[in-house]
């Protein structure tokens, strides 16, 4: 079972990941994409990155934004460093183009 973070941790972490931040528990970031189509093709990615880190988070759809959220549900639903870690790998896909 994953362990949550500490509160120092967890502001460690959202140190080096620009525009993440936590609310109710869940660590959440909103991307601006130019483009609806583009939403949909970063929704891929996240899916990709998802599946090879076997942590898949909540996702919401508009025009030209999506939210990424996630928690870890067998640490009670708070956030742990496979959030932290899946974040990350977001990031390093360089969203938005």
């Amino acid at each position: 079972m994953a362990e949550p973070l500490s509160a120092e941790a967890l502001t460690a972490a959202l140190n080096n990941l620009p525009g993440w931040s936590v609310v109710d528990d869940m660590m959440t970031k909103t991307y601006a994409l130019p483009s609806y189509m583009a939403g949909i093709a970063f929704v891929g990615a996240v899916g990709t990155i998802a599946e090879a880190h076997d942590h898949h988070p909540d996702l919401e759809v508009t025009y030209k934004k999506v939210k990424v959220s996630f928690t870890t549900h067998d640490a009670g639903s708070k956030v742990t460093q496979k959030d932290v870690d899946a974040a990350a790998a977001i990031e390093a896909l360089g969203y938005p183009k």
